[in-house]
């Protein structure tokens, strides 16, 4: 039995909402690239939910859905990257100590 769309999307509304939660409330940077990721995730969500309702026979959602994936990927690998060069001079993740771009 297939699951209306609805559904998916109440699910897609509520990772959205709680990637917005922890991006909003986070001060751990870290947690603010999972946040992220979630966003994402929802949004990938919507994709696959609204091509299969939309055009169940063509792969348009999952086309993009695979090219949000590798944004997503390598958001990661430069968000990590960064989060790793502020790690070595700072001591901390901390989103309130990166202040390197102040004189």
């Amino acid at each position: 039995m297939e699951l209306q769309l609805q559904y998916y999307l109440l699910i897609a509304a509520a990772i959205f909402c709680i990637g917005i939660y922890g991006l909003i409330t986070s001060r751990n940077a870290v947690r603010v690239l999972m946040s992220i990721e979630l966003l994402l995730n929802a949004v990938n969500l919507n994709l696959m939910a609204f091509s299969n309702y939309l055009d169940p026979t063509g792969i348009k959602g999952q086309i993009f859905s695979v090219f949000v994936i590798t944004i997503a990927a390598a958001e990661a690998a430069v968000g990590l990257a960064i989060v790793l060069a502020i790690y070595r001079n700072r001591a901390t993740v901390d989103m309130e100590q990166f202040n390197l771009l102040k004189w």
